[in-house]
Formats: C-alpha cells, sequence, structure tokens
C-alpha cells in the first residue's frame, strides 16, 4: 500500500539528516539508494538490480548502480565529483538497455547534490540533499503518484490499442471467441492499469507473467485463471499454501472476476504480445481515451481509422458544462467561504444521478465523474482548510454507482464498467496526493449500473428511478434516417405512435422522444450531442413539433452546428449541434454560436431557443407548395430517364454530329449543378416537337431512341415503363420557356454563397438544378444575398455536410422583404448586375473557383458585400450585425408573413 505524501515527507526530512551527519568519502551507495527509496515505502527486493551490466556505444562493459527496468536509472559518483560527466555516463548506458526496460527518469547524485532528468518531458530538477523534502514530489513516480496528462491521440494510445488488437485476433483465430473473449480482455485491460495506478503493485502482473509462466506460453493461460480466481477471492478464504507471488494481490471484488472463464490458450508469441502490453505505462492513457479505441480495434473495419470514432474530452464538456457543471461551479464559488453550507452542497453532489442511454465505453460518464470528483477535492480543500482531515474515506461522499448507462453491445458495455473503475481510483490518488493519506477502494464494493441491452427496447425505469435521477446524457448513434435498418425504422415509428413521416427521421431523434417521455413530471435535465439535420429541413417539425408541444419540451441551451472532430488520424468529422432540454422552463437560456464551424464558440444569451436553435418562438417549418412571399414559381429541372443514351460530352457529341451532322438542329446544351459550377460541357439530345420524318431520316438518332424504349421497358417501375411509349421525350419535362434563373440543389457548405445564375431557355435544364422562370434581377439579387444565405443554412436539409435546397421548404417558406419600394427594388438590381459584370470579368475560372473561400476574387467579395448592404436596408434600415440577429429577424417576419396566410385563410372560410 502506497504511503501518504504526509509520511513520505517525515521519511524525507529524516533521510537528509542522517546522511547529512553520517556521509564520508566512503560511503556506499547501495545502502543510500536502499534508504532513498524506503522514503516511498519501495523494498530493496522490487527496485531492480543494482550493478546492472550493460554494453556501451563502444561494446565495452558498463555498470550502472541502479536500474529500475522502465522506471529509473541511477548512477552515483562521490561528494563533489562533475554531475555533467554522470549524466553523460548515464545517457551513455541507454544505448545498451533493451527497449521496454528503458528508464523514464535519469538520476544522477553525489550523495549531497541531486539531478533528475524527465526522458519523456525533457526536464530536469535540480536540489541539495536537504531540500529534499521540498522536492519530494517529483519522485512521486516512486510511490505510484503520477502526474499525468492525456493526449487524445498521444502513440501510446495507438501503440496499446494496436498490442490489443494483436492479442484479440490471435485468441479469436484459435477458438476463443464471443463472450469469454470479451470478458477475458477487459479483465485483462483491469490488470494493466492496475499495475501502473497503484491499485497493484508495481509492474506485479509483469512480473507474475515473466517469474511464474514458462517462456513458450504452454502455461500462461492457466496461470491467469489461476490470477483471476485469487483476484476474486478475500484475503481470508485463500488457500493457505497458496503461491506467494499470486497471495501478493489484492482481493479485488465487484464481480469483475466472478464469472468462470474457459481456459484460454497461449503461445510463446502470444507470451510476448501481452509482455509487450505490460511495458506500456498505462497511468498514461486515459480510461475515457482509450476506451473507444479499445472497442474499435475489436472490429477489423475500423482500425484504419483507429482512434477516430471516441468522443474527445472536449466535446463532452461542450455538453456536461452548460448543463450541470457550469452551475455547480457557480453555485459552489458564492458558499466557498461559508463551512456551514459546504457540507450540504458536498451532500447535494453525492445525490446526483446521471444516466448514458447510449454510453458506448462510458466516455461521458467517466468525465462526468471526474469531473464532479475535481468538484468534490475543492469542496474538501475549503472545508478543511486549516485542519487535518482525520479519514480521508469519510469524507469523500461522491462514488460510481451513481452513474447509470444502457448499451447496446456488451463489451462496451463492460469496458464502461472498468472505466468507471479506473477514474475512481485516479481521482482517489489526487485526493491521496491533497491530503497527504493514501486511500484506495479496494475490494471494489459498488459500480456503475451499466446495462447491456437496446435503449429504445428497454424501460429506463428499470435502470434507475426517474424521481431521483437528475442528467440525462450522451451521444446517441450517428444513424440517418436512409442507413436504418428495416428494424431500427421500426423502432423510430412506434416510439413517435406511428406519427406519418416519422420514419424519415434519423435514429437519434428515438433517444430525444424517448428521454422526453421518460422525464414528465420531473426536474430532470437532458442533453445530447446529434447531428445537425434534426434542426433542419422536414425533420423539425416531425422531431420537435411533439417533443415541444405534446410533452411540453423547453430547449434550455444549445450549441449551433459545428465540427465534431478530434486528434485522431482520418477524423470521424461529423457536422453535430447539442441540445439541452427539460420539461420545465428556465430564465437563463444560451445559444452557442459558431462563426467558424472548426472553431471556437460565443455565448449568446436567449429568451427563446426554437427547435432551428434561433432566439425567437417555436416554428415548424413544413413544405409548402406556393411561396408566402408571392415570389415567382420555382421548378426542378427535367429528368431524362434514358440510360445514357440522350446525352453526350463535349467529345462524343463531335463525334456524333460528324456522323449525323443533320441531327444538329436536336443537340442543345444541358446543364446539371456540376456543369453549372465546375465550367464544363455537356449536351443532350431534345426531341420535344420533333417532326416524326426527319427523325426517322437520322439513323443515329433512331438508335438512341430505341435504346431509351428498350431501358425503359426492362424497368422495375411501372411508372417508367410507361414511358416507353414516348421515348423521344425526357421522362420529367420542366424546361422553361423564357429566359431563368439556375440554382444548383447542392452546393458545398464552405461556399460563402450558392452560385446562381441567367440562363436562356435553350439551355436544357437538368434535375440536379433548380429554375425560376421570367424572374428579375432584384430576384436574382435577393436570393445571392447574405440574407437568404442564413436562411438557408439554418432551414436547409443536408446531402453529407452540402446544402441540399429544396422548392417547398426553402424557397416556398422564405420570407422576401414585404413592400419593398421602386428605389430598393432598383438598388438590388444594380448591385446583383455588378455580381454578374465581375465574374465576367473572369471567364476562363469556373464558379466553384470564383466562390471558393480561399480563391474568391476580392473585387467579387467586395461586390456581394455591397449587394448585402442594399438586400439588408430591403428589409430594415438597421444593420444587422451577425448572421443571429437576422435569422432572428427573418424568423419573426416568417411569423407574419404566414399569420397573413392564417388570416386570408380564415377570411376565405368565413366567405364560403
Amino acid at each position: 500500500m502506497a504511503l501518504s505524501w504526509n509520511e513520505i515527507k517525515d521519511r524525507a526530512v529524516a533521510f537528509s539528516k542522517e546522511w547529512e551527519d553520517t556521509y564520508n568519502e566512503d560511503a556506499d551507495a547501495k545502502p543510500f539508494l536502499e534508504a532513498f527509496f524506503n522514503i516511498f515505502g519501495i523494498t530493496r527486493k522490487r527496485v531492480g538490480t543494482f550493478e546492472h551490466r550493460v554494453k556501451k556505444l563502444n561494446e565495452a562493459d558498463g555498470y550502472i548502480d541502479l536500474l529500475w527496468k522502465g522506471t529509473i536509472l541511477i548512477e552515483m559518483k562521490t561528494k563533489g565529483k562533475n554531475l555533467d560527466k554522470a549524466f553523460i555516463q548515464a545517457k551513455d548506458y541507454i544505448h545498451g538497455i533493451k527497449e521496454h526496460e528503458l528508464p523514464k527518469y535519469i538520476l544522477v547524485s553525489d550523495f549531497e547534490n541531486f539531478r533528475l532528468f524527465d526522458t519523456e518531458n525533457q526536464e530536469t530538477t535540480e536540489f541539495k540533499l536537504k531540500d529534499l523534502v521540498h522536492n519530494v514530489q517529483h519522485f512521486g513516480f516512486i510511490a505510484g503518484y503520477q502526474k499525468r496528462v492525456y493526449k487524445e491521440q498521444d502513440p501510446v494510445n495507438i501503440k496499446a490499442a494496436a498490442l490489443m488488437a494483436k492479442l484479440h485476433d490471435r485468441l479469436k483465430f484459435i477458438g476463443y471467441e464471443g463472450h469469454p473473449l470479451e470478458v477475458y480482455l477487459v479483465r485483462l485491460l483491469f490488470c494493466l492499469f492496475a499495475e501502473d495506478t497503484t491499485i497493484f503493485e508495481r509492474q506485479q502482473f509483469q512480473n507474475f507473467i515473466e517469474d511464474r509462466t514458462n517462456e513458450d506460453g504452454s502455461d500462461l493461460a492457466s496461470k491467469i485463471q489461476e490470477l483471476f480466481q485469487t483476484l476474486n477471492t478475500p484475503n481470508e478464504r485463500r488457500f493457505k499454501n497458496l503461491d506467494e507471488q499470486l497471495n501478493a494481490f489484492p482481493y479485488v471484488n465487484g464481480k469483475l472476476f466472478e464469472e468462470v472463464l474457459p481456459f484460454a490458450s497461449f503461445d510463446s508469441a502470444m507470451r510476448v504480445t501481452l509482455l509487450e502490453c505490460c511495458y506500456i505505462d498505462w497511468s498514461k492513457i486515459s480510461p475515457a481515451i482509450f476506451g473507444s479505441m479499445f472497442q474499435g480495434v475489436m472490429n477489423p473495419q475500423e482500425r484504419r481509422n483507429l482512434g477516430a470514432h471516441y468522443t474527445s474530452e472536449k466535446n463532452i464538456l461542450k455538453l456536461i458544462k452548460p448543463l450541470f457543471l457550469d452551475e455547480l461551479w457557480k453555485e459552489f464559488n458564492s458558499i466557498k467561504d461559508n463551512k456551514n453550507k459546504l457540507p450540504s452542497f458536498h451532500k447535494k453532489l453525492s445525490l446526483l444521478k446521471f444516466l448514458d442511454p447510449a454510453c458506448g465505453c462510458g466516455n461521458f460518464l467517466v468525465i462526468t465523474y471526474r469531473e464532479l470528483r475535481l468538484l468534490e477535492i475543492e469542496i474538501l480543500r475549503y472545508q478543511f482548510k486549516n485542519q487535518i482531515a482525520t479519514s480521508i474515506e469519510s469524507i469523500i461522499w461522491l462514488d460510481v454507482d451513481q452513474f447509470y448507462g444502457i448499451e447496446f453491445e456488451e463489451f462496451p458495455a463492460r469496458i464502461a464498467e472498468v472505466a468507471m473503475w479506473l477514474i475512481d481510483h485516479q481521482m482517489n490518488m489526487q485526493i491521496s496526493s491533497e491530503f497527504g493519506q493514501y486511500f484506495v477502494r479496494l475490494p471494489l464494493r459498488k459500480s456503475a449500473t451499466i446495462l447491456n441491452a437496446d435503449a429504445l427496447e428497454t424501460d429506463w425505469n428499470t435502470i434507475v428511478n426517474k424521481e431521483e435521477l437528475s442528467y440525462i446524457i450522451g451521444n446517441p448513434p450517428f444513424i440517418g434516417s436512409k442507413l436504418m435498418t428495416a428494424k431500427q425504422r421500426g423502432q423510430i415509428v412506434d416510439e413517435f405512435g406511428g406519427l406519418t413521416g416519422s420514419g424519415t427521421l434519423d435514429y437519434v431523434s428515438g433517444w430525444y422522444m424517448r428521454a422526453v417521455k421518460f422525464i414528465q413530471g420531473t426536474k430532470t435535465k437532458v442533453a445530447f450531442v446529434s447531428t445537425n439535420s434534426i434542426v433542419q429541413g422536414e425533420q423539425v417539425a416531425l422531431l420537435w413539433r411533439p417533443i415541444l408541444q405534446t410533452y411540453g419540451g423547453v430547449i434550455h441551451f444549445a450549441h449551433r452546428t459545428f465540427k465534431w472532430v478530434n486528434e485522431a488520424r482520418g477524423n470521424a468529422g461529423v457536422y453535430c449541434v447539442i441540445i439541452g432540454f427539460a420539461t420545465f422552463d428556465t430564465i437563463r437560456k444560451t445559444i452557442y454560436e459558431y462563426e467558424d464551424v472548426k472553431g471556437e464558440a460565443h455565448e449568446i444569451v436567449a429568451k427563446h431557443i426554437n427547435p432551428y436553435l434561433i432566439d425567437a418562438t417555436d416554428t415548424f417549418i413544413s413544405k409548402r407548395t406556393k411561396s408566402i412571399s408571392n415570389a415567382p414559381k420555382m421548378f426542378k429541372g427535367s429528368q431524362p430517364t434514358d440510360g445514357g443514351n440522350f446525352l453526350f460530352t463535349e467529345d462524343e457529341v463531335i463525334q456524333f454530329l460528324n456522323v449525323e451532322p443533320m441531327a444538329k438542329k436536336f443537340v442543345r446544351p444541358l446543364i446539371s449543378a456540376h456543369e453549372f459550377l465546375n465550367g464544363l460541357k455537356r449536351y443532350c439530345l431534345w426531341l420535344v416537337d420533333a417532326n416524326p420524318t426527319e427523325l426517322l431520316k437520322l439513323p443515329q438518332v433512331m438508335n438512341r431512341i430505341n435504346a431509351v424504349k428498350t431501358m425503359r421497358l426492362n424497368s422495375t417501375k411501372i411508372a417508367t415503363v410507361q414511358w416507353a411509349r414516348q421515348p423521344t421525350l425526357f421522362t420529367e419535362n420542366r424546361q422553361p420557356s423564357t429566359e431563368y434563373i439556375l440554382i444548383p440543389s447542392h452546393s458545398s457548405e464552405s461556399r460563402p454563397y450558392i452560385p446562381m445564375g441567367f440562363m436562356t431557355s435553350n439551355d436544357i435544364l437538368n434535375n440536379s438544378c433548380l429554375s425560376i422562370p421570367d424572374a428579375s434581377l432584384y430576384h436574382f439579387g435577393i436570393l445571392m444575398s447574405q440574407m437568404h444565405m442564413s436562411w438557408l443554412k439554418t432551414v436547409c436539409g443536408r446531402l453529407e455536410s452540402r446544402y441540399r435546397y429544396s422548392i417547398d421548404i426553402v424557397y416556398n417558406n422564405y420570407p422576401w422583404p414585404r413592400d419593398s419600394n421602386k428605389k430598393q427594388i432598383e438598388a438590388v438590381s444594380i448591385k446583383a448586375q455588378h455580381v454578374l459584370d465581375v465574374r465576367s470579368q473572369y471567364m476562363n475560372s469556373s464558379l466553384s473557383d470564383l466562390y471558393n473561400p480561399l480563391t474568391m476574387p476580392v473585387s467579387l467579395q467586395k461586390a456581394h458585400s455591397e449587394l448585402d448592404k442594399v438586400v439588408d436596408l430591403a428589409y430594415r434600415p438597421q444593420p444587422f450585425i451577425n448572421e443571429m440577429k437576422r435569422l432572428e429577424f427573418l424568423f419573426d417576419l416568417y411569423e407574419q408573413y404566414t399569420a397573413d396566410l392564417f388570416d386570408v385563410a380564415k377570411k376565405i372560410k368565413i366567405k364560403k
């Protein structure tokens, strides 16, 4: 058991005094170092070898005064000797040490002066013997107290995960698989963490394997089985003649080692792999990070993107801070100097309960527990200021049994349980360091409740009483509607009571609905991370109308769209939102706005947060067949459904006309979004109103018509088969007969504006575009403005992350300026024409290049800025200081327009 810091400091003082009084030139390094390690409660037997022989760079033998493999190398010199030379000598020894035995620290000393070098952080600490007590914290690693800085993409995490994957694969290959394999690996994971975090003695698991098993691995499985049984057996119930090394392991309990597993089987290579796992310093790996990475390596398909799917700590804090953590710290800071109020606040923390109904490996639970324990430490610092806490155990009130989770897959569920124990132990070590008393919770008596089940098929009240639950947190599965299985779609439809259209909702919506039902009549708060699709397009009304109107949900805070990324290779970048809600109102509501989706948020205090995450009244933008503003009608482009037989590339059309030049009158430019944006050319046969006699004289054209007919007849769609009767026509002809504005149906989210343009009736519009016939420069100017882009970005659906422009959601619901006068219309038209004029100066550049945020010409940026100003003035005289203000105004204007429509509908109804 590790000594407390108070004991260590007392021993350091005694050590310094003893060696100051007794040192002479004949002093021996061995008793000095044995006494030094005794300061930390470490015996000679555990330390390692004195006079360890190594080969130096010049192949000569060298002798290290002391090497504790994997921990520290110590080189002693007589008093007054040059420590620089001693340090060079010590570093020279490094080359002769095996990689897994390399020390993390180098200490050189002449009995009076100490120089400690951290090989990983490249930091040096120097002091004299008399000052040892003031520097003893630098040697905390000897006693098991580690300063831990977790890096989300530290190479050690990747290495550890890869080694465990290697072991997993080999065990699975020999036939040890399924549930036994998953439990077996979780147990090994616990042992690896335990020996590097003072749950076990340092290197105790490693030494057991090295000392008690054969190199060929033949008896490794049986020895590990003995260890598992020992860890599950109280000390008083163990055999009297149990192997001494086995008996030194503590009783763990917690049901982790309770189940009797089938024997595994190892060979020499597998034994080496397990030892390589032991050589890693697991104290440097956060349970919150490694858990998800470890889950990933179990799935070979995910290994190429190792680490890409875990939830980073930064993103977890974005959710838990506004949900409860900021509020708790605020309350603490208001009462921290009042010792009479601290105990009740501390008690409040100990009664909080948390549920993550899609917990995976427990990342959210682990970080939440850690943050609460850090707050508890602050409470105790103030509570026991200028006092000595008699018993740490009696003053730590927070424990892992305050946490609950539901996880569909068994393996991550088991990882989550272990991760909670490990973070609990790490926090116990931190408080031990803080209060100078060693505290460890062994045997394990409490655990987080993690249920291996389907959250949408489970009554959450069977996991935790909803009357006692404080918060629901997590990031439910990121599965889009089109990617769901039939079963998952059925779950969503059932969750929404068969609501028409609910089958088109993303899978995450089921957790929102289940949560809002579960918290009825309680003060429980909920916050989930979700893909931003649930606050865009058609999903908004389907999801949020029942949550807000039927079940009384109220959004308390929201992070608007940001890119959910981590520092892993392959970055699983998803565009997300975080939404916190409850079934009761709150005075303070906060929107976190991102000017750059990859950047940091700034807070906006809101009066009310609607489903589009705007400070405005609850609005549900549904499909409309007509513009609320009486704007010109928008149409989809034409769809050929021709199997490619009517279409030509630029080279193909030249070849075709060389063979059949009389067909030229039927060849038209075909404009799809791709061609329009990238300045490419494509053509089609346009046979509307073509004379049959002329067509019959064009054999190449007739071949293509026949091919279209055959393709349509072979279709599995009845409507397409019927169109085989008219093989000369596109199946959907919406070609404008006049000049029109072209709008791409999809456009990159990185562009500051969706590029649009004027086209002639001769340009055949493909179904990847939209058109507004007979539109004016004024209409073009409004649509190319920041005002329109703000609306579009907020209400449109997405294809992956790209904007998806829709007629019935985006365009028909867009609130155009009300009662624009002639002067305003003219001002917008002039600036719109200027945008087109500037574009024309770059004839060799595509619209995609012109609107690339990195290459957009300054003159075009300026033209758009001028257009934005006059469009803003068409809405109101005051400027809009940011996008949020634009959106608040637009949503208010939308309410006015739709209220007018409602009034008109009422009058018509009364008239009838």
